[in-house]
């Protein structure tokens, strides 16, 4: 996922920037165990059978691959897999991997088991992708000795590991590296029952009191996402401790949502000026993503990555082999009727 703009992405609830501290607290709301996940039902249960498997027969659990969109719980996935192996997870992402021998380092370093969790791993260089290849199949690495005619090739055995890989692009992936996953699970976003059980729990760690009305509006404006559902419950938190007494009820919950932008559908004030500028400055589209990129003053892979799934998931956008179109949904919550009906703009 590309970074979105640091002038627009602080105040966005849904994606910030976030401090070192903001990471740790989230760390700290992951569950480490299958029992401590809530939500992704058939995929859990599946992942609970693979690895009760593999430490069964003693056997190294077979790569796992883990798509859907941002915020899911694909990175806790990995931790907990780890934890119910009782092996050790290394984590790094696909942009950070640039030579071979950054590879080389992390699998060698590796032991018998371990889990090797690779985010972003659709953004992977090829010439990664043909180190890893081997040490997928075979447990083995090509290294290079020496340079120019001298230069020799030697294949390196490494430990029997883990590879999981996360990825929000699962059509970027190469064939070769796709196939080699033994293991597909796809996450899907959350329903609002299981959210708002998300939001008690980690109030519960938090030490936030909230009552059940206040859990469920959270969840209803998660945008379907974990990670936005403990982001909602942390800003809201902070309004309750400052302007009351810390306490969420369900007045108080709204007034900071309000105060925060963050409408009935979970759009935060950017979502909204998507579907504001296709519909004012491009008369509802269509519209191609690279002008609707510039005219936000966005980057486009982050507009495709991080703002459109909801939208398009809500039915507020579409895409066509022309570009984005407003749904009849997307004029409404623009505040103007759709084409055929008397355009009205409210605000």
């Amino acid at each position: 996922m590309t970074d979105a703009d640091p002038r627009q992405a602080g105040s966005r609830l849904g994606d910030p920037q976030e401090t070192d501290d903001e990471r740790d607290i989230e760390v700290s709301l992951r569950p480490r165990r299958f029992a401590e996940f809530v939500g992704q039902r058939a995929v859990k249960e599946q992942l609970e059978i693979f690895v009760a498997a593999a430490r069964k027969r003693g056997e190294t659990l077979d790569h796992v691959l883990l798509a859907g969109p941002p915020g899911l719980g694909k990175t806790t996935l990995a931790g907990i897999i780890a934890a119910e192996l009782e092996v050790h997870v290394h984590t790094t992402s696909g942009p950070a991997l640039e030579r071979k021998v950054d590879v080389a380092g992390l699998l060698t370093n590796l032991e018998q088991g371990d889990v090797l969790f690779v985010d972003e791993i659709h953004r992977l260089n090829a010439a990664i992708e043909e180190v890893l290849y081997p040490a997928m199949e075979d447990y083995e690495i090509d290294i290079m000795i020496g340079e120019g005619p001298a230069a020799r090739s030697i294949r390196m055995a490494v430990p029997p590991f883990t590879l999981i890989g996360a990825t929000t692009r699962t059509g970027l992936l190469t064939t070769p590296l796709r196939d080699r996953f033994g293991v597909w699970q796809r996450l899907d976003y959350y329903e609002d029952d299981e959210l708002a059980a998300i939001v008690r729990r980690s109030a519960r760690i938090l030490g936030t009191r909230i009552d059940d009305e206040s859990a469920g509006e959270i969840a209803r404006r998660a945008r379907g996402t974990p990670r936005v559902a403990n982001r909602l419950l942390r800003r809201v938190r902070d309004y309750a401790e400052v302007r009351h007494d810390g306490a969420v009820t369900r007045p108080i919950c709204l007034a900071a949502l309000e105060l925060f932008q963050v409408d009935e559908e979970g759009l935060d004030k950017l979502d909204r000026d998507v579907l504001l500028t296709i519909c004012r400055k491009f008369d509802g589209g269509p519209v191609g993503l690279d002008t609707l990129a510039v005219a936000l003053g966005e980057e486009a892979d982050t507009l495709m990555d991080v703002y459109e799934p909801y939208l398009i998931m809500r039915g507020f956008l579409k895409r066509t082999p022309r570009g984005r179109v407003l749904t009849q949904s997307g004029y409404r919550h623009c505040g103007v009727e759709p084409p055929g009906g008397p355009a009205r703009l409210f605000g």
